[in-house]
């Protein structure tokens, strides 16, 4: 059954954690054998790395981002075995846009895992180690941000690549510049603007080189067209065929994440409930910030699964 009102949203990096799916596993057999997919086409054990950790291994880019795509679908593999409904509408941010291209089984989970192999080892390379970096801006506005970065490249790259919620702005580029916009951004009076524990400057146009790597990549994959409607970070529209939805993959590896927009597109189309089908809060917490007349919802174990249908229910 497809629910017109719902839309499920898929996380990406920096959601994981040790220890993360750990109610689901005892409870669903599909929660290893999705990692157990994932880690034969890999050929490395990932659901230990989750279980055990160390973190440290876990954090690095190359083994979070297949990490989080097996997330984002066991969870949605889950959800499917408990009778979950259909969402009429899906997104998912950055890497989760791949999570939510297989759920809505438009590439196959082993190509998807793949490509992300791919896609997080051209990232891993495509900007030296310490010479890229992220910081996020709390409280200033969109324009202001873009403005400030505008005005602290000198000749280098600094630009506003995540736009998560209202006042809060990730910015993306060379590790000077990027100390260069949080003193400024501090200085014009945000709230907070501090460097992330990420190396690679992601959505950047320092990864256009990259971008252009995993277009091969996704030339030689099969897609077929959603069999949900996806809003994709780069346009915050759905793709035309399945050669716009390369093309918008592509681009997505040095575009913003538009993920405000992609929220508030969702509540124009008549989406009141939104489920974030990875572990943690985090896109929950940034849907409740970004339009407080969705119910944003997560559902990282059995507790909030039920708790998130019986909320459909009663909605319908």
């Amino acid at each position: 059954m497809k629910v017109t009102n719902l839309a499920i949203v898929f996380p990406g990096q920096g959601s994981q954690s040790v220890g993360m799916l750990d109610d689901l596993a005892d409870g669903f057999a599909v929660v290893r054998d999705t990692f157990a997919e994932a880690s034969d086409v890999l050929e490395r054990d990932l659901w230990s790395l989750v279980t055990e950790g160390p973190k440290s291994t876990l954090d690095q880019t190359q083994v979070t981002q297949p990490v989080m795509l097996a997330a984002g679908v066991a969870i949605w593999r889950c959800w499917q075995e408990l009778g979950g409904p259909l969402p009429a509408m899906m997104a998912g941010h950055s890497l989760g846009e791949y999570s939510a291209l297989v759920c809505a089984d438009a590439v196959t989970f082993a190509d998807a895992v793949r490509l992300i192999e791919v896609r997080s080892r051209l990232m891993q390379r495509a900007v030296p180690e310490g010479e890229g970096a992220m910081a996020a801006v709390l409280g200033l506005d969109n324009q202001q941000v873009v403005d400030l970065c505008r005005e602290q490249a000198q000749g280098q790259v600094l630009e506003a690549v995540n736009f998560n919620a209202p006042m809060q702005v990730v910015i993306a580029g060379d590790r000077d510049a990027i100390k260069r916009g949080i003193a400024a951004a501090k200085e014009a009076g945000a709230k907070r603007a501090i460097q992330l524990p990420i190396s690679v400057p992601c959505h950047s146009s320092l990864l256009r080189a990259a971008a252009d790597e995993l277009a091969q990549s996704l030339a030689d994959t099969h897609f077929s067209m959603p069999s949900a409607e996806i809003l994709l970070n780069v346009t915050v529209t759905s793709p035309s065929d399945p050669d716009d939805l390369r093309m918008l993959l592509t681009r997505q590896l040095h575009s913003p994440v538009r993920w405000v927009e992609t929220v508030q597109a969702m509540a124009a189309r008549g989406i009141s409930t939104m489920i974030e089908s990875g572990p943690g809060k985090v896109l929950t917490g940034l849907g409740k910030r970004i339009n407080r007349q969705i119910n944003a919802l997560p559902v990282f174990d059995r507790a909030g699964m039920e708790k998130a249908m019986e909320a459909i229910a009663n909605a319908e």
